[in-house]
């Protein structure tokens, strides 16, 4: 056997192994969870609506197979701008984005935006659909220990 044909019988297996999962899980009368923390640091509107799309995407991959999805969307540093009111670039794509993915949170790092804060002399409006988080790092650290999955688009 050459190794374009392991590499495609290792291909075809590996795929195989999430149907296999769901197959059991529903016979089993569970719902398969997924816990997803994306980690936005960048002021890139198109990093920024990358995550969007991933969430969008789990949502949409997911679903139809009755599984659950928890999403949470963690900006600190430059990407904080993606959930300030006044400068978010991205503000109506994570409203339409909320309407298809309703269980999405996102945690703005309170660290960037007292920093902010301090060097723009004002205070910094965050989006009404995000929450304050003491520290993006601990948020995203906390969410791994608790099972989430990390992406950083």
């Amino acid at each position: 056997m050459d190794r374009r044909s392991i590499f495609k019988i290792t291909v075809a297996a590996l795929a195989a192994v999430p149907l296999v999962g769901r197959k059991a899980a529903a016979a089993a009368g569970e719902t398969k969870m997924h816990k997803v923390v994306l980690h936005v640091d960048e002021n890139d509107a198109g990093i920024m609506r990358r995550a969007l799309a991933n969430a969008r995407n789990c949502q949409e991959l997911f679903a139809p197979h009755n599984e659950g999805l928890e999403i949470e969307v963690v900006c600190y540093g430059p990407g904080l701008h993606m959930l300030r009111d006044d400068t978010s670039p991205v503000k109506d794509e994570i409203k339409q984005t909320r309407a298809k993915v309703p269980q999405i949170t996102f945690g703005a790092c309170n660290n960037t935006k007292r920093a902010m804060e301090k060097t723009e002399g004002k205070i910094i409006p965050i989006i009404p659909e995000a929450h304050v988080v003491p520290a993006g790092i601990v948020r995203i650290v906390e969410l791994q220990e608790e099972g989430f999955a990390y992406v950083k688009p």
